[in-house]
């Protein structure tokens, strides 16, 4: 028996290569996530990920060997520059006008709303925040009074913090259901007012990719569950996201249309809200997806698609700007890399990229970067040292998996399968 060819998308969170003409307009001039890192940390070492071209990519990372694999570079063609928006982009779907943004906060009837549909009396924060700032701020009053926290950031979210002793994940989870229906339309009506103040009070950072009035729903409303004692706390592995679906088909409802298994490990299942997907280990972090991504390499379906993200990069070290972190689990990755290649079947296309940068040093914000991500290839089908150059869009990877499963065109993205 013939196996079926079968695609293997490993998502780096937040591990972009340098910065994209536009990244000054976002308040990122100068962002490269892996060159800067490789800067502040001269430790870093990425030989495997090297194997594949990623020294060429970033210069201070090549290690003179010769290269396995195929490389490349895509940009994002969305004015965004967040999670939702780059896994869309990266499956063949462009997000466009961006979702809406809140750096004001969220307008009184939308809290009042929330918090009518969720049962409690109040909610603490309603502000654009650090998520671990906030729960050090405001955890103590918090645990006094039982109400959510409730806060945002540069992306299109609504983040609901609480300590698992009060709120129990459970409850929690009700509380981002209840977020998740006020968001709803006719809601990208409702708060036009604060979106114009934003607009008139916002740098230019905010300003470029500042939903305009009449923009889309929020993206995703986020469970961030946390535990310890004040001034110890930390943030559990209990996060979960509620996300609104694509508008348009993605690689995974080509497939899954198809009759190809769509395995998902760590969060791709919310951020494709559960569509065109068959299998799912939800992994909280680094370690446990590239397990994950390995059992299912071996033991997984015949043929379709294998969709991974690892947090970490993105969650743990970029926000929270923890260069040896970053670096570490840069390197953690790199050396896990030679069993997933290992695993890999005759019929098999890794493709490893990222969704957006998160330059850990960056000092003046702690959000996303506006950055080119990598594109590494292997496979049998792979010819070594192939340069798929410079992607116009992150699309281009989806559509090239399309067409290597045999499937019809997504939305958007070309093709770069014919140079590998």
């Amino acid at each position: 028996m013939i196996e079926r060819k079968r695609a293997i998308l490993i998502v780096l969170d937040s591990v972009g290569c340098g910065a994209m003409p536009d990244a000054a307009a976002y308040g990122d001039e100068g962002a490269n996530t892996l060159g800067n890192i490789k800067a502040h940390y001269p430790a870093l070492a990425l030989p495997n990920l090297d194997s594949l071209g990623l020294g060429r990519l970033v210069p201070a990372l090549k290690t003179g060997a010769p290269v396995q694999g195929a490389w490349g570079k895509a940009a994002t063609a969305g004015q965004a520059k967040d999670t939702v928006s780059g896994h869309w982009e990266l499956g063949g779907y462009i997000q466009e006008p961006p979702f809406r943004t809140y750096p004001n906060g969220f307008p009184p009837e939308v809290i009042a709303a929330f918090c009518a549909r969720a049962g409690v009396p109040g909610a603490l924060g309603n502000v654009a925040a650090s998520g671990t700032e906030i729960i050090e701020r405001l955890g103590r009053e918090h645990l006094r009074s039982g109400l959510p926290i409730v806060y945002t950031s540069a992306d299109s979210v609504f983040q609901i913090a609480a300590h698992e002793a009060v709120l129990p994940p459970p409850r929690l989870y009700e509380l981002c259901h209840a977020a998740r229906e006020v968001l709803q339309p006719p809601h990208s009506l409702v708060g036009q007012s604060d979106a114009a103040q934003g607009q008139e009070t916002q740098t230019a950072q905010s300003s470029a990719h500042q939903s305009a009035v009449g923009s889309p729903l929020v993206a995703r409303v986020i469970a961030r569950p946390f535990a310890g004692e004040p001034g110890s706390f930390v943030r559990t592995e209990n996060r979960r996201d509620f996300v609104v679906a694509p508008a348009g088909h993605t690689l995974l409802d080509l497939a899954s249309a198809a009759g190809l298994p769509v395995v998902a490990v760590g969060k791709i299942e919310d951020v494709f809200c559960r569509r065109g997907i068959s299998l799912v280990d939800h992994t909280g972090n680094n370690a446990a997806g590239t397990e994950a991504t390995i059992r299912f390499l071996h033991e997984g379906p015949d043929g379709g698609l294998i969709f991974a993200n690892l947090v970490d990069f993105d969650s743990a070290y970029g926000h929270r700007r923890n260069v040896a972190g970053y670096a570490q689990a840069l390197m953690a990755f790199d050396a896990a890399l030679p069993a997933i290649l290992a695993a890999l079947r005759p019929r098999d296309l890794l493709i490893i990229t990222a969704d957006h940068g998160c330059d850990p040093t960056i000092t003046h914000h702690t959000d996303h970067t506006r950055e080119y991500v990598p594109i590494l290839c292997a496979g049998h089908i792979v010819q070594p040292g192939r340069d798929v150059g410079t992607r116009a869009t992150m699309a281009d990877v989806g559509a090239t998996l399309a067409e290597w499963l045999g499937l019809g065109p997504l939305g958007a993205g070309v093709s770069f399968l014919r140079c590998l």
